[in-house]
C-alpha cells in the first residue's frame, strides 16, 4: 500500500504545481493589463504638455460579440508582446469601434489591432491612407456601415473626420483602391464575404473623404516607401 501513497503524493505535488503555474499565467496578464492602463495614462498626461511629440494607444477593450473564436484568442495572446507605439486611433461611432492603428500589416499587428497599409499616405497627410484589418475580428463590423456614416482618425495633434463615400466589393488582385489621391481620403480593407470558411476570394473596400482638414497639413503629401496593395492580394483574414 505505501505505493499507493507514493503515488498519491506525487499526483498531488503535479497537481499543486499546475494550480501554481495557472495562477502565475493569470497574474502575469492581469500586470500586462494593469501597465498598459497606466501606460495610456501616463501619455495622456504627457501628451497634454506635449501634443505633437506623443503615439496614441487605447484601452478600448474589443467587443468579441463578432469575433470568430480564433481571433479572440490570437488577440489575446498578442497582448503579451511588445508592440511599437500605435500611429493613430480609428474610431467608428456607428459600429462602437476604436482600435489602434499600427504601422504594417503582418500577422501580429492585425491580431492586436488594425494596420496602416505602407507605401499609402499617413495618418494627417493629404492623399489616400489605406487601413487593413481581418474580417473575423476588428473589422467585421464594416458589414453594418453605410454612406454617409462618419469614420475619425485620432492623432496627437489633431482629429479628423471622414464620411463614407463609397462602399465596395472587388478581386484580392485588385489594388485600385490602393490608388493616391489629391486629397485626404481613407480606405478601409477587409477580406470578404465576412463568414466565409477558409481564405476569403474578395476584399471589402470602404473608402471615406474627409471633412474638415487642418490648414497646416495643406502641402503635406505621403511618402511612400513600398508599393501598396501585399494585402489585397496576399492576406487571408481567416
Amino acid at each position: 500500500m505505501s505505493w499507493l501513497r507514493k503515488l498519491e503524493r506525487l499526483l498531488l505535488i503535479v497537481g499543486v504545481l499546475m494550480l501554481a503555474l495557472y495562477m502565475a499565467a493569470l497574474i502575469h496578464r492581469t500586470v500586462l493589463a494593469k501597465a498598459e492602463l497606466l501606460r495610456f495614462k501616463t501619455q495622456q498626461l504627457v501628451s497634454a504638455a506635449h501634443p505633437h511629440g506623443v503615439a496614441l494607444t487605447t484601452t478600448a477593450t474589443p467587443d468579441f460579440s463578432l469575433w470568430a473564436e480564433q481571433r479572440i484568442k490570437d488577440y489575446q495572446e498578442s497582448l503579451a508582446e511588445h508592440f511599437a507605439p500605435a500611429i493613430a486611433i480609428l474610431r467608428i461611432p456607428k459600429i462602437h469601434l476604436e482600435v489602434a492603428v499600427l504601422e504594417g500589416i503582418d500577422d501580429l499587428s492585425l491580431n492586436r489591432g488594425v494596420g496602416h497599409v505602407a507605401g499609402t499616405a499617413n495618418p494627417g497627410e493629404d492623399g489616400n491612407m489605406a487601413i487593413a484589418g481581418h474580417r473575423d475580428g476588428f473589422f467585421r463590423g464594416l458589414k453594418d456601415i453605410g454612406l454617409g456614416d462618419t469614420v475619425q482618425m485620432l492623432t496627437p495633434s489633431r482629429t479628423e473626420s471622414y464620411v463614407i463615400d463609397r462602399i465596395t466589393i472587388v478581386e484580392r488582385s485588385d489594388v485600385s483602391v490602393l490608388a493616391p489621391s489629391p486629397r485626404a481620403s481613407l480606405t478601409l480593407v477587409t477580406c470578404f464575404p465576412f463568414y466565409f470558411v477558409g481564405s476569403a476570394p474578395k476584399r471589402y473596400i470602404v473608402q471615406a473623404s474627409v471633412v474638415n482638414s487642418d490648414p497646416a497639413n495643406a502641402h503635406a503629401t505621403a511618402q511612400p516607401q513600398s508599393e501598396p496593395g501585399s494585402f489585397l492580394q496576399q492576406a487571408d483574414a481567416r
